[in-house]
């Protein structure tokens, strides 16, 4: 092992920010980029007909499942929901062996599509969060011999496979362009990346910020993490301006892939949200802060919003979830994320609720649209690159002269 310098840390820092800007300004992700993580770790959930009805009324047109529940995929047939499947984490080693896996395309994804818009296949959850060495060896193995699987149906084309992973993955996240994955990762972590790269799919991140505010209430800003007006923070190497800690945490993980030379990666948010309630040790964990989060949240995606490092790139973000879970294990926050109870009525109120009476499109604080989309403005883009391309030449001038 080797230390850098602060020399050559700050031009590792400069190169690596102006190649992510670079490839990341000027294209537009033009494309609906909400979705909703639908969770059935409860015995008191409505049937799925009646939840596909109450996406429809808030006009959600994608969602994730932690499981392929044929009931499920059945009742959203040609409903336009797109769907992000799962594979469970037993599942790996068995679907490692290439037969195995094509038996499990030909029964649980081929007999529903494309009359149910299936998109992803996430193979496993959180997999590299754990210590189970096993499991973590199993993963890239099963997630190519799905993906080759695909390719022998014919349904690569439409269907992408990747995996989320916790922030746990990183060993450093603060300042955003400090990203990195944890050593131990340093090995395997590559192999994922190549497949990613080579099949086009996202890296996916299980992002919170209640995780980090909880952790340290007296030294993190609450309207930092909750997207409310504040003075925020400025990278000290790529100078960019942070406003909310989710937009940092993605920036760090794409720091963390750049630095191992895949710095094309789209990086999107698998989960993000806010419990509206918790143990007394569980500090934000409250009806008013869940609401604060997910509103300001979905008002960023309804501004067509990337992150400071890629800000003509928007962020494709799932929130979690879309119904409070009663059979969840773990704290008290566990079971209450959800927007909505199980029998349907909000849990708090986040702007939705109104698009199941109104016809109106137009975003307001009453009303939110979800499925607006992004728009190109080849001209804003072409002025942006310049401006980004200018600032990072300032700022190798100012390095190389001092």
């Amino acid at each position: 092992m080797y230390s850098l310098s602060r020399r050559s840390l700050t031009i590792l820092h400069f190169f690596l920010g102006y190649s992510i800007l670079y490839s990341g300004l000027g294209y537009v992700k033009d494309v609906q980029a909400f979705g909703i993580n639908y969770g059935q770790v409860a015995n008191n959930l409505p049937p799925p007909d009646k939840v596909l009805e109450l996406l429809r009324s808030m006009r959600i047109t994608k969602t994730r499942i932690y499981d392929t529940n044929p009931e499920i995929l059945k009742s959203f047939a040609n409903s336009n929901v797109e769907l992000i499947v799962t594979v469970e984490n037993e599942m790996l080693a068995t679907l490692m062996d290439q037969q195995e896996a094509i038996q499990w395309v030909s029964s649980h994804i081929r007999p529903f599509f494309p009359a149910t818009k299936i998109t992803g296949i996430a193979v496993g959850n959180e997999v590299y969060t754990g210590d189970d060495m096993t499991l973590i060896n199993n993963l890239v193995p099963a997630m190519v011999s799905i993906h080759a699987a695909l390719v022998s149906l014919g349904l690569d084309q439409y269907i992408h496979v990747s995996t989320p992973s916790s922030l746990a993955i990183l060993e450093e996240s603060y300042p955003p362009s400090a990203g990195s994955f944890k050593s131990e990762l340093n090995t395997i972590m590559p192999q994922i990346l190549q497949f990613l790269a080579s099949t086009n799919s996202p890296f996916w991140i299980n992002a919170y910020p209640y995780f980090a505010f909880k952790d340290n209430p007296n030294k993190i800003s609450l309207d930092y993490v909750l997207f409310n007006r504040n003075q925020g923070m400025i990278d000290p190497y790529t100078k960019l301006h942070y406003d909310n800690m989710l937009y940092a945490q993605v920036d760090a993980v794409t720091f963390a892939i750049a630095r191992m030379g895949f710095g094309n990666l789209e990086v999107k948010v698998s989960e993000t949200g806010w419990p509206s309630k918790g143990d007394p040790a569980e500090i934000g964990a409250t009806i008013q802060n869940a609401a604060i989060y997910n509103r300001n949240l979905l008002r960023r995606q309804l501004n067509s919003e990337g992150t400071p490092l890629r800000p003509k790139f928007r962020l494709e973000v799932y929130l979690f979830a879309l119904f409070n879970e009663d059979m969840k294990p773990g704290p008290t926050s566990e079971r209450n994320y959800g927007l909505f109870q199980p029998d349907m009525s909000m849990a708090y109120n986040v702007g939705l609720s109104s698009l199941a009476t109104t016809s109106s499109t137009t975003p307001s604080s009453a009303s939110i649209f979800l499925s607006s989309s992004a728009s190109k403005d080849t001209q804003t883009d072409r002025q942006s690159l310049v401006y980004w391309t200018f600032i990072y030449l300032l700022l190798a001038i100012q390095f190389f002269l001092t």
